[in-house]
Order: C-alpha cells, then structure tokens, then sequence
C-alpha cells in the first residue's frame, strides 16, 4: 500500500533493480551464495530453543523516535536515553550496557488485535494454512534466501507476514538460521523491530509469524519501485529508526545482540514511513563483557557490500561491525545506489568506496541521489551524514562511533536540518514522524 505523494516527493523515472543476496563466506573455495553454516564455537552452550546461527563475502572496506514538537528538544532528553548514563566511545572502551529487561525504555506497546503475548505463540500447522488459504500463491509477498513470505491474517483478525522455510538440500542449514531467527526474535520488542508473533517447527515445515509491515522495503523505495521518491527529510528519519533499533539491540537487551545483516532490503516501511528493522536470521548475540570478552570467533554471515572488512579478515564479530554495516545504509540512502553497482565503471563499483573518496575529497554533492533536490538544508545535511558515514565504515572497529553515539549524532542532524529547510520540505518529515 503505498501513500499519496507528498510536498518533497517526485514520481519514480528509474527502473527496479534485483535486491544483492546474502553470502556465506568461507576460506575454502564455494558457490557465491549459500546460507548458513556451522560455526567455530565461542563461550558457553545457549538456551532452550538451539544453537544460534553464525556467518558474507564481503568486497569494500541500520528505537522509536517520538515527535519532536519542538526544535529546542533535544536527543539527550528523549525518554528512551534518559536510563543510561554512560555513552559508548569510538573507542568501546568502558561500555556500560543495561542488562535489564527488554520491555524497558525501548520496548513498544503491542497495538496488535493478537491477544497473546508475542513470541510466546507455537502456532499449529492448520492455523497457518488457514490464515494463508493453504499458502496460496496470490498471498505470497516475497522471497528470500530463507524461503517465502506470504501475507496472512489469524483468527482474531490480526494481519501478519508468515515466512515458510525451503524443503531442499540446504534443510540442516536453514533449520540454524530458523532456530537463530525465532530465538532471537523472542528477546525483543520495540516499535522499530518487526514483532514477532510465533512460529511453527513440524516436521519438515519451519513457519515463522511476524508483523506484517504494508509498504514495502527501504530497497524498494529507493529504487523507485513503490511510487514517489523519498526526500532527505524522510530518509534521515529512517537513518534515526535504524540507528535507535540497532542501538536497542546492542544496549537494551537481556544480552547484547549483534544482528549481523542491517540493510536496505531488511528495513521494511510502515504507511507512515517509519521504519522497522526484519530478519533476524544472522543474529547473534555478543560476547559477555562483564567477563571481559571483546569479541565473538564466528564464521563469516552477512551480505555482500555490507560487510565488515575487520570482520571478514579475523572472524573477530563485534558491535561495530552492526556500525560498518549502518555506515554503508547511509551511504545508500545519501546516494540511492546499491552498495555494489557492477554495471558501473570500476571505480563506482563499490558505492562506498566511491563515496567516500569523493567526500574526502570535498566533491560531496556530486554522490547525492539526483532526484533528491539540491537545497541548502539539504547540502548541509548531506556532509554531515556522510561524515558519520566515514567514521562507520573505518577500517578498523576501534575507529568507529558506537550505534547509540550514531543515534545521537543523526537527531541532531535533523534538528539543524528541521531549522533549515522551509515547511514544504519538513512536511513530508513531519507525517513520517507519526507511529502506526
């Protein structure tokens, strides 16, 4: 479902391109794409459900935000960054995490007619069947290396996404990713996290039960492919939803989880275009720093361009790499290209590697989306994003701002931003701002 067209918005005059896939990388020469695999194990065996799913070829070295009503508020006096205290430095050094419960200061209240609690449903077989007419192809919505996604609605009325795994050769290795996505799906709640409703593992069949967002992907619309283009004004509060929900993630939970493939196809778009982070099936949860751990020994998961370069190189898994994956979403927001463009001259090839070079080289407006107009408020805008997008996808992690130092860095932007730019190009920004 897709919205009128609004004040900052054109009509699309590009083509759809394919969305990248997810790689597995391994050291030993294998296909292009697969999906999981085993992992070297670090710690401690997990909880009841399995083990959770660690590993991208990678080629270069994404928390609800209310309505600010007024341009004085500030990041700092928002609700859900008043409980810590502590920031995390570029560094990580000294990182103080809340390990309190994940219906806290970031969790969502359920709006959903489904009376049960999400995440505590095992649904049967029939249910499914019945809310997706026996999986029938006019419901189905999408397709992934995980399997299909088809649209649904339960019993009590409530419309979800129901994503059916394969029945292949790649059963065993899907079946992590499956047991990785619901375990972890399980531990969160917050408005920019799709909610998860249940699942369903019988026999052969693996169902997974989520909210069902109605508009599309973040890819999508950057690709022209749901009606208008995106102004700045809305890509910037996507950039908030993505860095407060991945902020969540690594702070707010029970135990840190790192999600491992933050990206343009995993960011799906409410009707009010805000933003709500999907796919869990990558996850895994970092390493215990009240033990003194800095990193967790996984093979390689993630999808190609988004990758961290430090990540692929040690199979050292950090928080940052959550940053370098962020720090290439913006770019992609700020230039509207995918992260890997082969079509392009090789020096473009690798959206930000090309970007950056130009920035770094005082050559910022050129990268800008062309069909994003080119105001004051707009450049200003511009060369702050991609400055933060510089320090994201550092080479090493040390070097990298912390997700939350990120979420704070972008409200900021956008209250400048909001100071700037005339009421037609805040108004879009404005409706965006109103949760669903």
């Amino acid at each position: 479902m897709s919205q009128n067209p609004s004040s900052g918005r054109r009509r699309p005059s590009s083509e759809p391109r394919s969305t990248p896939d997810r790689f597995f990388y391994s050291p030993s020469p294998s296909s292009s794409y697969s999906v999981a695999s085993t992992e070297r194990k670090s710690g401690s065996g997990r909880g009841v459900v399995a083990v959770a799913a660690r590993s991208v070829a990678g080629v270069f070295v994404s928390c609800f935000t209310p309505p600010e009503t007024r341009s004085s508020v500030s990041f700092a006096d928002s609700a859900e960054f008043k409980a810590p205290s502590v920031f995390s430095d570029a560094s990580g050094a000294g990182t103080e995490r809340r390990r309190s419960s994940s219906r806290g200061v970031y969790a969502s209240s359920n709006n959903s007619k489904h009376e049960r609690e999400p995440g505590n449903v095992k649904f049967t077989m029939e249910e499914i069947n019945k809310a997706t007419k026996n999986f029938s192809p006019s419901f189905k919505i999408g397709q992934g290396g995980f399997g299909t996604v088809y649209k649904g609605t339960l019993e009590d009325g409530t419309v979800v996404a129901i994503k059916r795994a394969k029945k292949s050769v790649y059963d065993k290795h899907l079946g992590v990713e499956f047991q990785s996505e619901i375990r972890m799906l399980a531990q969160v709640e917050h408005l920019s996290l799709v909610k998860f409703y249940g699942y369903v593992e019988d026999e052969d069949e693996k169902v997974v039960v989520v909210e069902y967002v109605p508009n599309g992907t973040l890819r999508e619309h950057l690709d022209c492919m749901r009606g208008d283009i995106l102004d700045l004004a809305a890509r910037l509060d996507i950039a908030i939803d993505v860095a407060h929900a991945v902020t969540y993630l690594h702070m707010y939970t029970d135990h840190p989880i790192i999600h491992r493939d933050i990206k343009s196809s995993n960011i799906l778009l409410t009707e009010n275009f805000r933003a709500k982070v999907a796919d869990f099936g990558f996850a895994r949860l970092a390493a215990d720093s009240d033990s003194g751990d800095t990193h967790v020994s996984t093979q390689v998961k993630g999808t190609a361009g988004y990758l961290d370069p430090e990540y692929l190189r040690t199979y050292q898994l950090t928080d940052k790499s959550d940053v370098y994956s962020f720090g290439v979403l913006m770019v992609e927001l700020v230039t509207g290209r995918r992260p890997i463009e082969p079509k392009r001259e090789l020096k473009e090839r690798i959206t930000a590697k090309w970007a950056m070079k130009k920035f770094t080289d005082g050559d910022a407006l050129s990268i800008l989306d062309p069909r994003l107009e080119q105001t004051a408020a707009n450049n200003l805008a511009i060369e702050k994003i991609l400055e933060l997008a510089l320090q994201c996808v550092a080479p090493r992690r040390q070097s990298r701002p912390s997700m939350r130092r990120c979420a704070e860095i972008l409200w900021n932007i956008r209250k400048d931003y909001r100071e700037v730019a005339p009421p037609i190009f805040r108004s879009f920004s404005s409706r965006s701002q109103m949760s669903t």
